[in-house]
């Protein structure tokens, strides 16, 4: 059986991983249940669309929340504090082959690209300059670093 993989995370990008699961244990849960007690007053519950909807929801609910716990209680606080190289957090521009820029944060929180990504992880400890290859699922293709920066 392998490791569990220890994601790392910057302190903000913990505090937002703890804010949601805080939002969803808290009110979003109680939304939840009130949901339920409300639909099953509907009467009978073998062909209570509210009913069933509410319950759904409530596992997709309860899946999050315990998906989150784990990303938390795995994680690893890092201090990415410098732009000489790309680390969790850092907001990197590169260009492909075309000469097609684009911007990416190193996040696996909140629409980034993750560092466990084919991207990610190939830009991870990059500098300014250095070429990358990416192997992505669409196909291989390289990018040169242009600039790091701290979120």
């Amino acid at each position: 059986m392998s490791e569990p993989r220890v994601e790392q995370l910057t302190a903000a990008q913990r505090t937002a991983l703890e804010a949601e699961l805080a939002e969803l244990e808290g009110p979003k849960r109680t939304a939840a249940i009130l949901a339920i007690k409300t639909a099953r007053e509907f009467g009978d519950l073998s062909e209570n669309f509210e009913y069933h909807a509410a319950k759904n929801e409530q596992g997709l609910l309860e899946a999050r929340i315990t998906k989150l716990k784990a990303r938390i209680s795995g994680a690893k606080v890092v201090d990415h504090d410098t732009d000489d190289h790309v680390g969790p957090g850092s907001i990197v521009e590169i260009a492909d082959e075309q000469g097609e820029v684009m911007e990416v944060t190193i996040s696996s929180v909140g629409g980034g690209v993750s560092p466990d990504s084919p991207l990610g992880s190939a830009l991870m400890g990059k500098a300014v300059g250095d070429v990358v290859s990416v192997e992505a699922p669409r196909g291989a293709w390289q990018a040169t670093v242009r600039s790091i920066r701290r979120a």
